[in-house]
């Protein structure tokens, strides 16, 4: 639903630049026409340059609609288009760092990690030796600090060129993951999976809305997935399937995953559970692989989101034509992006209660309140400009004023929910 709102909003976004545009060559020639004769408008005409896109123009035929989404319109521009552009990428750089404290604790924690064939049977505890006498905590706080300074520096830089890097990473994942449901399958057709999960736990519910977000969170990405599509007609069906095999991808990986391990022993890092266990899996090479790939994934990934951060950071405290000074850009934004994720990985390596906390106050922002805000004023605002007769072609299903009501509703509920839990798990520890 509210990846639909985005889309919709993205296309109001064009019309509404379409239509500035507009107005400011009509301006332009009836300032021309004005001051000049028509000899002067001649010469000016043949040496000028054209302002009119025409670029745009050839991509749609010469008869683009006024709502055809072909300029990538950021979140960030949406929102200062249709309501106080700080908003959006305040909570996206909340939301985003989250992301950075998991990704600083993913590779530590599977370093200090015991990934002989007897783990799986034991759960290890911080203060148990890791090397000799250093306790895993400490040992993972000297991979962690290890991992900073090797992928750290990236974020006073820019990645980009990054295409084929990306493609090879997503190709890691598919191969992964299909491994693992494959493997767990295996177990289970053969009567040796240990799992016997209750027929429901409500103990977990408040985590389920955190990870939810984060699984099908992408309404921040969309601008730059869509406006590339040469064909947008079928964008909806389009979105739909994907997160239809989406869902039915987490569903095969869950699934097997509390039928094959016992979950008293499942590790958050899920491919831990393959690389302890020789009676899941005894193949060296393959054990190695699936304890390897998230450490590459995350060392690709961790740049790329730390500059994306940074650079929210920089929209959040822009001006209007005005420009930061070099310490400032260089320095203390790169900073005020890494600091908080370090220092909470070092204090704490808990992924699930990290990943419930961020998805669900920032995440629920990003996938929920921000989607409902931008349609609900994108509609309001540009009634006025092209009528109530135009028609908005990406229009969402759920157009009616009672969905995006619904929708805030829904993120103010989990909230609410979540963080009455939180209180009450504090409470009893």
């Amino acid at each position: 639903m509210t990846t639909t709102f985005v889309i919709e909003a993205m296309a109001a976004a064009n019309a509404q630049l379409r239509w500035k545009r507009r107005e400011r060559e009509e301006v332009h020639d009836s300032d021309s026409t004005s001051e000049y004769s028509d000899d002067d408008v001649m010469v000016r005409g043949r040496s000028e340059p054209e302002t009119k896109p025409i670029l745009s123009v050839q991509r749609s035929g010469g008869h683009a609609d006024q709502f055809d989404i072909l300029e990538r319109v950021e979140m960030g521009q949406m929102a200062s288009m249709f309501f106080n552009k700080g908003n959006i990428p305040l909570a996206s750089s909340f939301y985003s760092h989250g992301p950075l404290f998991n990704y600083l604790q993913t590779p530590p924690s599977l370093a200090t990690g015991n990934h002989s064939c007897s783990a799986g049977s034991v759960k290890y505890n911080d203060t148990d030796p890791c090397w000799g006498s250093v306790s895993r905590k400490d040992a993972y706080r000297v991979f962690l600090g290890i991992f900073t300074l090797l992928l750290g520096p990236f974020t006073f830089f820019n990645a980009q060129k990054t295409k084929y890097l990306q493609i090879l990473t997503s190709l890691m994942r598919w191969i992964a993951f299909t491994m693992m449901i494959i493997l767990a399958l295996i177990r289970i057709g053969k009567g040796t999976g240990e799992g016997r999960p209750p027929v429901a736990s409500f103990s977990g519910v408040p985590n389920l809305f955190g990870v939810c977000v984060y699984s099908f969170m992408c309404q921040h990405s969309l601008p730059s997935l869509v406006t590339p599509i040469s064909d947008k007609k079928r964008v909806g069906t389009l979105v739909l399937a994907d997160y239809t095999l989406i869902l039915g991808f987490y569903v095969l990986l869950s699934f097997t995953a509390i039928f094959c391990f016992d979950s008293s022993l499942l590790h958050d890092m899920y491919t831990l559970n393959f690389t302890d266990n020789c009676n899941v899996l005894d193949i060296p090479f393959l054990r190695y692989f699936l304890g390897l790939f998230p450490v590459f994934t995350i060392s690709t990934n961790f740049p790329i989101i730390a500059v994306t951060l940074r650079n929210n950071w920089k929209t959040l405290f822009h001006r209007d034509g005005g420009t930061y000074p070099w310490v400032v850009d260089r320095v203390v934004f790169p900073l005020i992006t890494l600091v908080p994720p370090i220092v909470v990985a070092f204090c704490t390596h808990n992924l699930e209660s990290l990943v419930g906390i961020t998805g669900s106050y920032a995440g629920t922002g990003i996938q929920y309140i921000v989607p409902a805000c931008l349609v609900y004023l994108s509609r309001r605002h540009l009634e006025p400009v092209v009528g109530r007769d135009a028609i908005n072609k990406h229009q969402s299903p759920f157009r009616h004023a009672f969905w995006v009501w619904f929708v805030l509703a829904w993120a103010g509920s989990c909230l609410i929910f979540v963080t009455a839990n939180i209180i009450l798990t504090d409470t009893k520890t």
